[in-house]
């Protein structure tokens, strides 16, 4: 039984991490004038390069209605384009617009520098654990066992 109260406590400590970290980049995200999810569909659009709506929508967990309005707004910004499959009409692809990419790697730069700047306040030892915990967490999230 200790081991899953242990388990409790991890879940909810990460849920409240998480929820930390996502109102850390928010303000990110707000200074470029994008939400969260926009900032989402950007972050796998840098590293997918170009993407069916229905394949966000499974990277994302959300509806593809959701994310075609979320892809809507970007592409009124400028920031993404969508094109037509020539082979299939009903098939719609997404990527970075080639103005964006510019202001994307900006926008990659400031979420590291971000992150850097809260762990800056930790002390070596406090980073050590950080770290330690964050590999560990990996392993398990892979799968793997030690």
């Amino acid at each position: 039984m200790e081991n899953s109260n242990d388990s409790a406590k991890v879940a909810k400590l990460f849920r409240e991490v998480m929820h930390l970290f996502k109102q850390s980049m928010s303000k990110v995200f707000e200074d470029i004038g994008i939400t969260a999810p926009q900032g989402m569909v950007i972050g796998i659009l840098s590293k997918e390069k170009t993407l069916k709506i229905t394949e966000l929508s499974t990277k994302l967990s959300l509806s593809n209605s959701t994310v075609s309005g979320i892809v809507d707004r970007l592409e009124k910004q400028g920031m993404v384009i969508r094109k037509r499959s020539e082979q299939d009409k009903r098939v719609v692809f997404v990527s970075i617009s080639s103005d964006f990419k510019e202001m994307n790697q900006n926008f990659h730069q400031r979420i590291e520098e971000k992150i850097e700047d809260v762990m800056s306040k930790g002390t070596p030892e406090e980073l050590a654990k950080a770290f330690e915990g964050l590999e560990a967490l990996k392993k398990l999230l892979n799968g793997c066992e030690e």
